[in-house]
């Protein structure tokens, strides 16, 4: 068996590893972040358990830090005392980002791990089988339910050679991204193999690992070996590893080959992850910002590396340069090693260790910047000003820029790329972790609002057209981050005015004008982040259906989760014939998806085939008005 197919046998509760079959797997681990960890919480305490039942639960907080108001403050009370009482591990602000500190202190291989944040599959460079998930599905996995997916093909990337000077794992990704696209991994997991494996270190692995999830893929997956052993073993968890390699005679469901040694720095041009060119091709190009960190690379290797370029240089004049360590570890030792001092000097600002500008979380460009980002996503306003052109390169690639100017292929510009090794010991301070005492009193500030209550599924249904939108339509699309939004993730009322406000700003009172809303889409409808809000607003302000030629995997459980019907044109071509403010009767739709019948529905007398494909389980959620419905019926 390949490396995949090994965790998800030994974790298999319910169904068969057939592609396209629905498999339950028993979750070992999960973790939640701010920005969708309350509602999470929220969700969790509705299921009436005593405590988590996992083997570890995590809870940081790393999106909302910036406290321009009370909200997020009192936000961050709320996690710290339920983590407290429920028996989840709290790491506060400063402590780092979720998924690079997860990969130091946490990660084990072999284990499952779900996570409310869609790169969650980061933990896949030590070998874990992680996904990322809807807040509801991981707070299903606490109270000890298993996490359901559909069986995906598991996609072989064959890795040759040998990277040359700087050219790096950033790079790595962004080819893969031009290869596939970001809908080509749809239905996948990607399992990382071949004798190029073996030069990659942890957080090399970790890069390729945590953008995968911009493919669109289920997941991406390296062995665990010698070098995640030795990786354990500085971090002083050499107990935690454990070998997952794939068998001599594995087989998979498709295979990809990367020639390591002929990549060259690599980019991805707006507005999307895989418009990908290489650099030199944009050579000269004047940049104003450039920012480096975020959960994509922000390790130590990545700070260092930085570091010593910058020793003895200053950044251009007409470039604002952040920099972000991914978490207190890397922090501590950016300082005591005196490379913090390389790194101010040169002129960059240093930011905490958070999401921050990544999530749009500050650091906005101005109007009409050339931004370059190592970050994992470059979708139009996500860095907070809509017109910025914001672009996707490596550490190597943007410290470059930084003292030029202009967008810098490093190859041309440096000379032996300097070697950053591995600590022999990182730095190990885990006091800022806050173990469970159990006996803590919840506290809700007033932004904490109730969950919404969602009526079952009526028999038939008259509903409006009420937004078409194109391709590939991303969560930050639907509903927006940023410092203006993002406090208000636990309040469902005040953060659903802002639904589509960047696409139309008269949708939100459009669909409160109807009693049944319908949502039109094209190819790849709600990827990128996992944010359950981005289903979760558009329901509570009576969005009934989203039809779509295509959707993303983490966005269509959050749809069937929030009891929002997602329906495929059984003809794409259909799609042009939809317009805005059709009405579309839906005829006895409860017994035509009870029954697998054919779903027709007619514009201007015209008729459109819809398809459905949903198990058992998914029919009873849906009927029941969503999830929790549901759960609370089998009770």
């Amino acid at each position: 068996m390949n490396v995949a197919k090994k965790i998800i046998k030994n974790h298999l509760v319910s169904g068969s590893v057939e592609v396209g079959s629905e498999i339950a797997l028993k979750i070992d681990q999960t973790l939640t972040q701010d920005a969708t960890g309350t509602m999470a919480y929220l969700q969790f305490e509705a299921m009436n358990v005593l405590q988590v039942k996992t083997e570890l639960s995590v809870s940081y907080v790393d999106h909302n830090t910036l406290q321009s108001g009370f909200e997020n403050a009192d936000d961050h009370k709320f996690l710290q005392t339920i983590a407290d009482k429920y028996g989840i591990i709290f790491s506060p602000a400063g402590n780092g980002i979720c998924h690079q500190v997860h990969l130091e202190r946490f990660g084990i291989p072999g284990k499952t791990l779900i996570g409310s944040d869609s790169h969650t599959p980061t933990g896949g460079g030590i070998g874990m089988l992680a996904f990322g998930a809807g807040g509801l599905d991981v707070a299903c996995a606490m109270a000890g339910q298993p996490f359901y997916i559909t069986m995906p093909k598991i996609v072989k990337v064959n890795l040759l050679g040998k990277l040359r000077d700087w050219v790096s794992a950033k790079d790595i990704i962004l080819e893969l991204l031009r290869l596939e696209s970001v809908k080509g991994g749809r239905g996948k997991i990607y399992e990382f193999t071949g004798e190029g494996v073996k030069t990659l270190s942890v957080p090399e692995r970790a890069t390729i690992t945590n953008m995968g999830t911009e493919l669109g893929a289920t997941t991406t997956i390296f062995p665990s070996d010698e070098i995640t052993k030795d990786f354990l073993k500085r971090q002083n968890r050499e107990k935690d590893w454990l070998e997952i390699v794939a068998d001599k005679d594995a087989t998979y469901d498709g295979e990809i080959t990367i020639d390591l040694s002929t990549l060259e720095p690599l980019i991805a041009m707006p507005h999307m992850p895989d418009n990908v060119k290489k650099v030199k091709e944009l050579k000269g190009m004047p940049v104003d910002q450039v920012c480096i960190g975020s959960c994509t690379n922000s390790s130590y290797t990545d700070m260092m590396l930085v570091a010593e370029v910058l020793k003895d240089k200053k950044i251009n004049k007409n470039v604002s340069m952040t920099i972000s360590p991914g978490s207190r570890q890397v922090f501590s030792m950016l300082a005591s090693s005196g490379k913090l001092f390389d790194i101010i000097n040169a002129g960059a600002r240093v930011l905490e260790c958070a999401c921050g500008p990544c999530i749009g979380m500050g650091q906005a460009p101005k109007t009409k910047a050339i931004t370059l980002r190592t970050f994992n996503r470059n979708f139009e306003g996500r860095s907070g000003t809509k017109d910025a052109q914001v672009y996707l390169c490596s550490p190597e690639v943007a410290v470059a820029t930084a003292l030029t100017g202009e967008i810098t292929d490093p190859t041309s510009l440096f000379g032996i790329k300097p070697k950053i090794e591995l600590p022999e010991h990182f730095y190990i301070n885990d006091d800022l972790f806050q173990k469970p005492s159990k006996e803590c009193e919840v506290v809700r500030g007033p932004n904490i609002k109730p969950l919404p209550k969602f009526e079952p599924l009526q028999e038939s249904i008259l509903a409006d057209i009420v937004l078409k939108v194109g391709d590939n339509i991303s969560t930050d699309h639907i509903l927006p981050a940023g410092a203006k939004i993002l406090p208000l993730r636990s309040n469902l009322p005040a953060i659903s005015e802002y639904t589509f406000g960047a696409i139309d700003k008269n949708f939100v009172a459009r669909a409160k004008s109807v009693k049944n809303g319908i949502i039109v889409g094209a190819e790849n409808y709600g990827q990128g982040s996992s944010r359950e809000h981005a289903a979760l607003a558009p329901r509570y302000l009576g969005i009934k259906f989203v039809i779509a030629k295509s959707f993303a995997r983490i966005h269509l459980a959050n749809l069937i989760n929030f009891g929002i019907i997602p329906l495929t044109f059984d003809n794409p071509c259909d799609y042009e014939l939809i317009k805005l403010a059709d009405k579309i009767e839906f005829k006895d739709v409860k017994n035509v998806i009870k029954n697998n019948k054919n779903l027709v529905i007619k514009i201007n007398d015209r008729p459109i085939k819809l398809n459905y494909c949903f198990t058992d389980r998914q029919k009873e959620i849906l009927f029941a008005g969503g999830l929790l419905n549901w759960i609370k019926e089998a009770k």
